[in-house]
């Protein structure tokens, strides 16, 4: 692999979003709709006159980019023309539903359970809404109904358990959740929320027990080391609260919520209740199932529940983190953007939002607006690594080496001594003094990195292919590159400058039995397609190497290497093999040690 493909491969491949192509009839109903772009709500003067099955199609359309906003304005007009249609119904509920139209979705909700009382996710719907009106009989009765599923028995029993706490019941409230019977996974939520109910009653002794259950199940799930944490502040000792947050920061660094507490803690504070009242206890259900729904691929749920968790508690600043992390792995930056500036400003965590708002921003190709963003929050606070992080990252995307070199720089000077976790500030720091042509400070850079993590395969992958690009240091290169090999074998980029390396030290056989496994790890790659010609018409393959690099050439190469691509299709490799024969040379020179 060349050195500007090792560098997009470092920099993150951008991921390829296949558009969803309209038939000729579907595309010339939704061009009805004005607005049928995505991301774009239409208006109610926009949608007049808008046909039903126009509306329809422009509202499956939205449904299939996951634009619920868009969707759910289609299809409730389209439901205006058809009031009876269920199939209508229910999808206008679920996009605003998933669009967080809270209040909006249970109007709809109640309209189909006039026509089937059994829908379990209306029964959840209503329920929650009922949570929210403090109307807990009416919300248990829905809940009882939303059930069937390891995931639904478990979120109505907890939500169920809170409206029993609402209602004056804390006993039955935590007997309810002990009599659930599940899967493993099931504990630690039946300890949590338990215990939060107990310690919210007064009986901080069970409290204690529950909370100390659910930590030993997993000390490192962040609430339940908070709540933990926070009992212990109030009914024990400072010094036991703050071992606990001290295990978790060991194991996940700086998390802001725990910095926080850590804080609070030395100042001689006792840390607040984990949740006030039933509704910010059934967000914290919602929340919760939500975010691990969220991370396992269970998208569409997940996002239900976090927002059903923000309609509980609007300001809920993990939940607003979740739902704004789920809409970027959705690639749907724009909306992740909307739900990070809902973020308070009084949150530990707005900072950390207000960096994500600034990658999304550059997601958007709004670059210079998130570099903005971005150098006011360094301004404010030099010392924030993880802002400098981000800046150096949207620099180093966009090739703007010198200057992203300058800003790692920047934050390498805050470290103080280096430990493993920063290799990667050194490694980056290496990329942008490579591209931008200041060798002897990358490689000093990729040594650092290599020294405060030995073996890290991505590393070696950058030196040893640079040197022996550069022809010296060609064994210790050849054998960085083959230990990256080993670790990461079914890295099609890592694959690809193994083969490469045997193609500039003049082993064609081996360069193309390896680039072939690296086509077939990664098949459209146009650099690695390239390559793949290459070494196919070294070995005499010549109309393979004509195939692979019209292939190489349809795939979209950088610019500044289509050129040289066509100019290969036109006339072959020169026969003059100077790069190899430059490393073959500097080797017998001695200048390979």
């Amino acid at each position: 692999m060349k050195l500007s493909s090792l560098f997009r491969h470092a920099a993150g491949a951008a991921l390829a979003i296949t558009a969803v192509t309209l038939p000729g009839t579907l595309a010339a109903q939704v061009a009805q709709a004005p607005n049928a772009q995505i991301g774009q709500t239409p208006t109610a003067q926009e949608l007049f006159g808008v046909t039903a099955s126009g509306s329809y199609l422009a509202a499956r359309h939205a449904g299939q980019q996951r634009d619920a906003g868009a969707a759910a304005a289609y299809y409730r007009a389209a439901l205006k023309d058809d009031p009876k249609n269920a199939e209508l119904l229910d999808r206008a509920f679920l996009s605003l539903l998933v669009d967080g139209e809270i209040e909006e979705s249970v109007k709809l909700a109640e309209r189909i359970l006039q026509t089937d009382k059994n829908d379990r996710i209306a029964r959840l719907v209503l329920g929650v809404r009922g949570i929210k009106q403090k109307q807990f009989a009416p919300a248990r009765v829905n809940l009882a109904q939303s059930i069937r599923g390891p995931i639904t028995d478990l979120t109505a029993t907890l939500l169920s358990a809170w409206t029993l706490y609402g209602g004056g019941d804390a006993k039955g409230a935590v007997a309810a959740i002990d009599k659930l019977a599940g899967p493993d996974w099931y504990a630690i939520f039946k300890d949590l929320h338990a215990g939060m109910i107990l310690d919210l009653s007064g009986n901080k002794k069970e409290a204690g027990k529950r909370f100390e259950r659910a930590h030993k199940l997993d000390a490192s799930a962040l609430r339940v080391v908070e709540a933990y944490g926070s009992w212990l502040s109030r009914n024990a000792t400072q010094q036991e609260a703050m071992a606990v947050f001290e295990a978790f920061d060991k194991v996940l660094p700086r998390h802001p919520l725990v910095v926080e507490a850590m804080k609070n803690l030395k100042a001689g504070e006792k840390l607040p209740i984990a949740v006030s009242n039933p509704q910010a206890g059934a967000a914290e259900s919602l929340y919760g199932l939500g975010a691990s729904l969220g991370r396992r691929g269970g998208e569409d749920l997940g996002l239900v529940y976090l927002q059903l968790a923000l309609y509980l508690a609007p300001s809920h600043p993990l939940a607003l983190l979740s739902l704004a992390d789920l809409y970027e792995a959705l690639k749907k930056p724009a909306l992740a953007i909307k739900v990070y500036e809902r973020v308070p400003a009084s949150s530990p965590l707005h900072r950390n939002a207000a960096i994500q708002m600034a990658s999304n921003l550059d997601t958007l190709d709004r670059t210079e607006e998130a570099k903005k963003y971005l150098v006011t929050l360094i301004a404010e606070h030099p010392d924030d690594q993880e802002a400098i992080m981000a800046l150096g990252n949207i620099l180093r995307a966009r090739k703007e080496f010198k200057e992203c070199a300058d800003v790692y720089s920047k934050g390498i000077a805050i470290l103080g001594t280096p430990e493993k976790p920063n290799w990667l500030i050194f490694y980056y720091r290496g990329i942008c003094n490579e591209r931008a042509k200041q060798w002897a400070a990358a490689e000093s850079d990729l040594k650092k990195a290599l020294e405060l993590y030995p073996e890290q395969p991505h590393v070696l992958n950058y030196l040893g292919y640079s040197w022996i690009d550069q022809g010296v240091n060609l064994d210790d290169g050849m054998n960085m590159i083959k230990r990256a090999v080993q670790q990461r074998p079914d890295d099609g980029y890592i694959v690809d400058s193994l083969g490469w390396a045997y193609f500039r030290t003049g082993n064609y056989e081996e360069a193309t039995k390896q680039l072939e496994r690296a086509v077939e790890l990664k098949p459209e790659d146009p650099t690695i397609n390239d390559h793949l010609g290459d070494a196919y018409w070294r070995v005499g393959r010549t109309l393979e190497a004509r195939f692979q690099w019209a292939h190489a050439r349809d795939l979209k190469p950088e610019p500044e290497d289509l050129p040289k691509i066509e100019a290969k299709l036109k006339n072959g490799l020169p026969d003059d093999t100077s790069s190899e024969a430059k490393a073959e040379k500097a080797k017998k020179s001695g200048d390979g040690g």
